[in-house]
């Protein structure tokens, strides 16, 4: 649904809802089952698998409370966009809320930002998971990346309960993964197995060097990476315009942040600090498998590295299924080719997911030539292109409140706690991530493109705008 079709006395959609369809023209293919994994597996991915590596090293043991805190912050973004929802539930909502509510640019900018970040992480996910296949076969790395690519592809053409269900099993894999592995961490401590058992103590989060081994300015520094391990949380609200009965699903999904960041993340990370001192894991190394080497049970390297495969592909997956979706919105609004505006007899967004997947066969090639540090620089740069989601969800919240305060617009059925304070505090903290980028030399060249980026974006917003001088779709709303 457009900002148009609200103007248009629109903005309910009971009978479309109860028919299994949209008024965007979608299928209403996802069930509560599937949201909520959705929700989950959007919590979980290679940034944990694999980036803890490198932060632990970087914060020791306080990366726990650095995973805590920004946990915090997601929980604070999620309930900021979960009152966006339920006022106005749409697909490519981020776009939506940042024409409604900041402006016409701002929308232009968050949709065609978002889709960059999807693509881009699509192409890094795919090229990771073909990497990950080598460690059973030797297959040439292009070849499994084509492979997956396609198959992720037609899976988003078929229906979009089919995506629903691949992101559940995928979803499935990765929670049971880290909740056996915390089962296994508690069983070495309490009693004693593996050969980590005589020296398994929750001590180690304080023996080697204290908690905070490397000052308050080591933790700071790992804030990026945290950050960049939540980033796809909010693609729960990119389903909205699919979901069966987004006005109960999605807050039951979003409610469910906290206990998911409390478990899989600083849960994990307590368990596997207890066990493993955190001087031993290494930057790249995953410290799931580094810590179930470090007990003795090398077959936890197969697992883990399964695991890690099944996340790389669910992230491409996301992003075959989210990019089209963006791209369809832009499109509906004017700020993006007409052509993307087409769907499928079943409701699928066939132009604009064509042409976000072979962008990702186009970066498998590319890392297949130039891999190295640039693919890494591109990595970077998708970190600052999904905050801008965030940040543009917080804005539109807090103006959002501000006029629903003021009787302007109805207010939500589902208000963030602590609204507009804790959007305010989310802003400031992601503030202070953008920050220790510039700081970090590794990361500083994602702040480089941004501005490339956004110049970009301003020639073709102005072009657009040109061409298009009397179309509402230009035109401030809030």
């Amino acid at each position: 649904m457009t900002s148009a079709q609200v103007d248009n006395g629109q903005a309910d959609e009971p009978e479309a809802a109860k028919a299994g369809t949209s008024t965007e023209g979608y299928q209403r293919g996802l069930g509560a089952r599937q949201i909520q994994m959705i929700a989950i597996g959007g919590a979980i991915g290679t940034g944990l698998f694999l980036g803890a590596g490198k932060a632990i090293g970087r914060a020791g043991p306080s990366l726990i409370l650095a995973y805590a805190l920004a946990g915090l912050v997601i929980f604070f973004i999620m309930r900021a966009l979960g009152e966006l929802l339920m006022y106005r539930p749409v697909s490519g909502s981020f776009s939506e809320y940042a024409r409604e509510f900041v402006g016409p640019f701002a929308g232009f900018v968050t949709g065609w930002t978002y889709w960059l970040f999807w693509v881009v992480t699509g192409i890094t996910e795919v090229t990771a998971a073909a990497t990950y296949m080598t460690y059973w076969w030797n297959i040439p790395q292009w070849l499994s990346a084509l492979v997956f690519t396609l198959i992720l592809y037609g899976a988003n053409l078929i229906s979009v309960k089919l995506f629903g269900e691949l992101e559940f099993w995928f979803s499935m894999v990765k929670v049971t993964a880290i909740v056996g592995m915390i089962l296994i961490c508690a069983g070495v401590l309490t009693v004693g197995f593996s050969d980590a058992g005589d020296t398994a103590t929750v001590a180690n989060l304080w023996n080697d060097g204290g908690f905070f081994p490397h000052g308050v300015a080591g933790t700071m520094m790992t804030l990026q990476i945290v950050m960049f391990a939540f980033l796809a949380v909010e693609l729960v609200g990119v389903t909205a315009g699919e979901s069966k009965d987004p006005k109960t699903v999605l807050p039951k999904a979003i409610n469910t942040v906290p206990w998911r960041i409390a478990v899989f993340y600083v849960g994990a990370l307590i368990m596997i600090l207890s066990v493993v001192p955190w001087s031993t894991f290494e930057p790249g190394v995953s410290p799931f498998v580094a810590a179930f080497e470090q007990m003795g049970l090398g077959v936890g390297a197969a697992i883990v590295n399964f695991v890690v495969l099944t996340a790389a592909l669910s992230s491409c997956n996301s992003g075959m299924y989210s990019t089209g979706r963006m791209l369809r919105d832009l499109a509906l609004n004017g700020q993006g080719p007409k052509a993307f505006t087409k769907l499928t007899g079943n409701g699928l967004p066939l132009v604009g997911t064509t042409f976000s997947a072979a962008l990702m066969l186009v970066g498998v090639w590319i890392n297949y030539q130039w891999p190295g540090e640039a693919f890494t620089y591109v990595v970077s740069f998708a970190t600052i292109s999904g905050m801008w989601a965030w940040i543009m969800i917080l804005v539109s919240q807090i103006r959002y409140r501000a006029a629903a305060d003021r009787g302007l617009l109805p207010q939500s059925s589902f208000k963030a706690p602590g609204a507009p304070a804790s959007s305010w505090y989310a802003l400031g903290f992601i503030a202070v991530v953008i920050v220790m980028m510039a700081i970090d030399k590794d990361a500083r060249i994602s702040l480089y493109c941004a501005p490339l980026w956004a110049l970009l974006l301003g020639v073709s917003y102005l072009v657009l705008r040109a061409r298009n001088p009397g179309s509402a779709f230009f035109a401030k709303r809030r």
